[in-house]
């Protein structure tokens, strides 16, 4: 069993940045590929990045690409959301995710519903 717990989500302006972390416990966290997600009110979850478990490959969604960056940190069970010239459409509630059958490939799986543990998410609003 693999427990995530996100942090770092705020209020931040327009332009600005913030920096999203997510705590794994369990010393296999290494091995998984893992994923940030978000999903906004009356919205669809969106895939947000993703990186594998040796930080070989990652991905991110077209709408964030370029201003956004995930990283992790291996030895400290942590993997990293770097979100910079933040806009209001990037509010939502940010959530970190594990995907166990992914364990030691380069996949880098986009669809939420291959990842199998879930953190209970931060918020981030974007102000105009």
């Amino acid at each position: 069993q693999v427990q995530l717990v996100e942090s770092g989500g705020g209020l931040v302006q327009a332009g600005g940045s913030l920096r999203l972390s997510c705590a794994a416990s369990g010393r296999i966290f290494s091995s998984y590929t893992m994923g940030w997600f978000r999903q906004a009110p009356g919205k669809e979850r969106e895939f947000v990045a993703a990186i594998s478990w040796n930080s070989g490959s990652t991905y991110y969604g077209d709408s964030v690409k370029g201003r956004f960056t995930i990283s992790r940190d291996n030895a400290k069970n942590t993997v990293y959301l770097q979100m910079n010239s933040l806009k209001p459409e990037d509010t939502a509630v940010y959530y970190c995710a594990a995907n166990r059958r992914s364990a030691y490939t380069g996949v880098v799986a986009t669809d939420g519903g291959r990842y199998d543990y879930w953190g209970q998410g931060t918020q981030v609003t974007v102000s105009s």
